[in-house]
């Protein structure tokens, strides 16, 4: 393996692109003034507050891929447990590509923060009860919202007042917003691409969950090992060389080193590759990178096949596997409901979420109210709501 890491970016590599982190800095700028603290930097402080949110808190007892219902195991990951193993990779490849690093850090902590219940299945279920009154739900945007808005921690203003930096990543680090479409969303910039600390975070949590699903669906049984080395060569090749390293090791330690080296490969892949597409582009500045024709945080031509196999793999036998697939039209089914009884009679929620339907209306009102449910909470509350459906004899 000594070849995968030669020719390393140097830490210097990309400093002229990397944001700063001086007050001074147009992306440090905070929606509400505050000083400048004594010995952290903006970024640094921006790590403290979504760490202390109580939506980052939440993010335990939100569904990666396996719901606490369905999961059969402690160790499966959780909403937060899959956060912060994409942010210890986005803060390794900033700190080595010479980017800034706890900017990489916020946005990687803050990524998900806007997921509902039952992971994918619930945003999905969520988003399609609001287009039957011409909305959508989107996790980014609604992260955004949370930040900006719900959180309450501050006498001097609503929500974190987080930098600028780390509020147009949080929208753009996985997609672009046509300017037209989004006009409230003016200031982030949208006819450009976000700095790279923000696309890394899109490769970061691609890497991250891509490992940890296989090592989770191995570890509930739903995926099989045999099956896997059969059907994907890049684990099976890694799996191989553990095996003559370690011969005398247990299955279960060989894929655990079969897939720490695809995600070392992944990532050192990912880090070579933004280099490359750097020197190519001719990008010397932040606003070169901005004005690029592509983003440029991309895995090279090999290795995206590589996951793309693996990631379609993962769709066909675990994530649509019959064990999940119930739970999925559970989790629908709980959320629509949920969502049109609510929508039907609003004073059924709790008095704050009632205090916004006059500036949000009751769809959206009622889409938030679900939306920062944990699953454990959703399960209580669709309890709650078949018992009052019970006629009473």
């Amino acid at each position: 393996m000594e070849e995968l890491y030669t020719a390393l970016p140097s830490p210097a590599e990309l400093k002229t692109i990397a944001v700063s982190d001086f007050a001074a800095s147009e992306l440090s700028h905070r929606t509400f003034h505050e000083p400048d603290h004594p010995y952290r930097a903006p970024f640094v402080r921006d790590i403290g507050r979504i760490l202390h949110a109580k939506a980052f808190r939440r993010l335990a007892g939100k569904t990666q891929v396996f719901t606490r219902r369905g999961a059969e195991s402690d160790h499966s990951r959780s909403r937060l447990t899959h956060t912060l193993e994409v942010a210890q990779i986005a803060r390794t490849t900033a700190t080595t590509l010479g980017l800034n690093a706890p900017l990489a850090e916020a946005l990687a902590l803050v990524h998900d923060i806007g997921h509902p219940p039952f992971g994918h299945a619930g945003e999905h279920a969520l988003d399609q009860a609001l287009r039957v009154h011409h909305l959508t739900f989107d996790h980014n945007l609604h992260a955004l919202r949370i930040v900006t808005s719900f959180e309450e921690r501050y006498a001097a203003f609503r929500g974190l007042n987080l930098t600028l930096g780390v509020r147009e990543g949080i929208i753009k680090h996985s997609r672009d917003y046509p300017a037209e479409r989004y006009p409230e969303l003016a200031e982030y910039f949208l006819e450009q691409f976000p700095p790279l600390e923000a696309q890394l975070i899109d490769l970061a949590d691609e890497i991250a969950y891509l490992s940890a699903d296989f090592e989770d669906g191995l570890g509930s049984g739903i995926l099989d090992l045999d099956h896997v080395r059969n059907h994907i060569p890049f684990v099976a090749g890694f799996y191989e060389s553990a095996a003559r390293e370690y011969p005398a090791a247990e299955s279960h330690l060989l894929s655990n080193e079969a897939l720490k080296q695809m995600l070392n490969t992944l990532v050192t892949d990912l880090m070579k590759e933004v280099v490359k597409q750097a020197r190519s582009l001719g990008i010397q500045t932040l606003d070169d990178l901005r004005r690029a024709p592509h983003r440029i945080a991309r895995l090279s031509d090999e290795m995206e096949e590589q996951r793309a196999q693996a990631k379609k793999y993962l769709y066909a036998w675990l994530y649509q596997s019959p064990a999940l697939e119930a739970e999925h039209e559970r989790a629908d089914h709980i959320v629509k409901s949920l969502y049109e009884a609510w929508t039907q009679d609003p004073q059924l929620l709790p008095f704050d979420h009632q205090a916004r339907i006059a500036e949000e209306g009751v769809p959206r009102t009622v889409a938030d109210y679900i939306a920062g449910m944990t699953d454990a909470y959703i399960e209580q509350a669709w309890q709650n709501h078949q018992q009052r459906r019970v006629p009473h004899s």
